[in-house]
């Protein structure tokens, strides 16, 4: 079992940035690849960002590329999201999530989720 909590959303104006952690708990964190998604009001989860084992191994969905950053710290059991240049497209609550095995986009294959925390992006 993994407990995964997430923090740092909130209200933030477009251009600005925001940094999201996930805290996990209950199991050896370095065997588990990571992911965020997102749901924004209406919408499908949507697949954000992941990273592997170790940070060499990261993905991002393409509206994100270049603005938002992961990694990982495995000795403090945390993942973070640094969220550059926002923009109102990238309001949703933010989910972070843990797998064993390769990292993958497809959030059916994830296996313990934390709660999530909502960004949103106004003016």
């Amino acid at each position: 079992q993994v407990q995964l909590v997430e923090s740092g959303g909130g209200l933030v104006q477009p251009g600005g940035s925001l940094r999201l952690s996930c805290a996990a708990s209950g199991d050896t964190f370095s065997h588990y690849a990571m992911g965020w998604f997102r749901q924004a009001p209406g919408k499908e989860r949507e697949f954000v960002a992941l990273i592997g084992w170790s940070n060499s191994y990261t993905r991002y969905v393409d509206s994100v590329k270049g603005r938002f950053t992961i990694s990982r710290d495995n000795a403090k059991n945390t993942v973070t999201l640094q969220m550059n240049t926002l923009k109102s497209e990238d309001t949703a609550v933010y989910y972070c999530a843990v797998k064993r095995g390769a990292p993958v986009t497809n959030a059916l294959q994830y296996d313990y989720w934390g709660q999530g925390t909502q960004v949103t992006v106004s003016s």
